[in-house]
């Protein structure tokens, strides 16, 4: 059966005004699942300092502290790791990692260059954890916009 008028997912209805609206028909809808959102923020008080970090998945924040000592670098490649062994242990296939420091989100993505050995060692560990069920995607969010993010400074009391 070939789409209506208006692309796959929209019909015509005329309303009985004679005016021609597009609605979308629920019928013709994805019975995909939407694909989990799981964020993460790391963070060290002072800079170095002690680390925490929160995760966030399915509305419920997880928070891990005391988790040694290290810079925000350090802090927020512990808190992308927790977020994907997170991920890995709520048995979905399709997840997607989100967090606000771009520069540790382009090194585990890969598509820039660690330029420390620290850097080097966290990505090594990443990757290592992700080979048998990596994220779908792990991509960057504006600070605001980071569930875990705002979580964390809520604990924090700011």
């Amino acid at each position: 059966m070939p789409f209506p008028p208006g692309g796959p997912g929209l019909r015509r209805d005329d309303g009985g005004g004679g005016a021609t609206a597009l609605m979308k028909d629920s019928r013709l809808r994805s019975s995909r699942k939407p694909r989990l959102k799981i964020f993460f923020d790391g963070g060290c008080r002072p800079n170095p300092g002690s680390i925490e970090v929160a995760v966030v998945a399915r509305g419920v924040s997880y928070y891990f502290e005391d988790l040694g000592y290290g810079t925000s670098s350090d802090a927020e490649w512990l808190a992308v790791r927790l977020a994907l062994r997170l991920g890995q242990s709520l048995a979905e296939r399709d997840f997607d990692l989100i967090g606000d420091c771009a520069n540790v989100i382009a090194q585990a993505n890969g598509s820039s260059r660690c330029r420390t050995p620290a850097a080097v060692e966290h990505r090594a560990r990443f990757q290592e954890s992700a080979s048998s069920s990596p994220p779908k995607r792990l991509r960057w969010i504006s600070r605001t916009q980071n569930l875990a993010g705002i979580a964390l400074a809520r604990r924090r009391g700011r």
